[in-house]
């Protein structure tokens, strides 16, 4: 296992996601405020072990694949909890459905993808989505009011708009892996009618 800083970061970020999950089990404002600081301290090690690995070249296999595993983890799993939480008003089950569809049906892509021996990096529809689902979940776990701030209202406003463009990239994920796999279809075939 190749343990460079980014994947320690990476393998951190992981290790939060049961920490979550836990502190989740319990509704009121503390556990609430203590887990929308864990996901902060998720989201910085997300910035940073990406910005260390472009900036000092450490970047390694396992960690292009364990990076992006760590990110769905994370917010499914939160998303998941905040959809069966106790505590009123809570994220509407069907939105948490087709976040978590879109992850899955793009991680599948992926996975065909790499199985033709094609790479299919993140688009900047994805990040913007990646960036939008945190800002919104981060207000969703503060969730209460705090200096006149409706953190579940903010929250549920951002993940509208996140819902939007992540079903947008997963459109267009889909449409960019049918070509890239098309494409790798007619190929043998181009060939064996020759």
């Amino acid at each position: 296992m190749e343990l460079t800083a980014p994947n320690l970061l990476t393998l951190m970020r992981i290790a939060l996601a049961p920490v979550l999950v836990c502190l989740l089990v319990f509704p009121g404002p503390v556990p609430s405020a203590i887990a929308g600081g864990v996901f902060f301290i998720a989201t910085l090690s997300d910035f940073f072990d990406g910005y260390i690995a472009r900036s000092y070249g450490s970047g390694t296999t396992l960690g292009k694949f364990l990076d992006p595993l760590a990110d769905k983890l994370v917010v499914t799993s939160v998303l998941i909890m905040l959809a069966a939480m106790p505590r009123l008003p809570r994220v509407p089950a069907w939105m948490v459905v087709v976040l978590v569809t879109r992850e899955i049906a793009v991680t599948g892509l992926r996975a065909m993808a790499a199985a033709e021996g094609q790479v299919m990096a993140a688009e900047e529809l994805g990040k913007y989505k990646m960036a939008l689902q945190s800002i919104a979940i981060q207000g969703l776990l503060i969730h209460y009011v705090y200096f006149h701030v409706d953190f579940f209202a903010a929250g549920m406003f951002v993940l509208w708009i996140a819902m939007v463009v992540s079903v947008w990239s997963g459109v267009d994920y889909y449409l960019k892996a049918r070509a890239v796999l098309g494409a790798r279809v007619k190929a043998p075939a181009r060939r064996a009618a020759v």
